[in-house]
């Protein structure tokens, strides 16, 4: 099933539309974090739109999965590579609630992603803007782009509650 929001935006201009539509795809990758809290995982969740829809959505899951790289994004691109029996996922965006690590970003290169909209900076280990800007490199044979910070702190916040409860606080249910 494709799920769009393509009316919501009338009448706005070019700017506004695509930070309406940016957060309103960021709300259903929070939607994935939470899912992926609940089950014990570090709260990460990811979305990828294509220009019909959100072809996939996915939560963090290594542990369940006891696969180091089912991040979030990596399963999103395993799923909707699937769907469309491609690889390769031009023309798509991939919203994230936290700022890819180095694996991923070389995934979404690999699946040639146009555009990449996340939540909150890594400021460890983030590799689209943070540490390394591994999407813009101009030594790579594709670039993505990158925009960081929508709801960023409701993204960092379901990250900082969660690990506050692996060392001993109360983990609320929905920040």
């Amino acid at each position: 099933m494709i799920f769009t929001a393509h009316d919501m935006h009338s009448g706005r201009d070019v700017q506004a539309e695509n930070t309406s539509s940016d957060e309103f795809w960021m709300e259903q990758a929070f939607s994935q974090a939470l899912g992926a809290a609940r089950k014990g995982e570090v709260p990460v969740g990811a979305v990828l739109v294509g220009p019909e829809g959100m072809l996939a959505a996915a939560g963090n899951s290594p542990i369940g999965l006891h696969d180091p790289t089912a991040h979030a994004e990596v399963l999103v691109l395993r799923t909707a590579s699937a769907n469309i029996s491609n690889y390769r996922l031009p023309n798509t965006t991939l919203y994230v609630t936290l700022e890819p690590c180095i694996m991923c970003m070389g995934a979404l290169i690999q699946a040639r992603i146009s555009r990449l909209v996340y939540g909150a900076n890594d400021p460890k280990t983030g590799a689209a803007s943070s540490v390394y800007t591994i999407g813009s490199d101009g030594r790579l044979n594709h670039r993505i782009e990158v925009r960081g910070g929508i709801l960023a702190d409701r993204c960092g916040e379901l990250l900082r509650a969660f690990f506050k409860t692996r060392r001993g606080g109360s983990y609320p249910a929905e920040p």
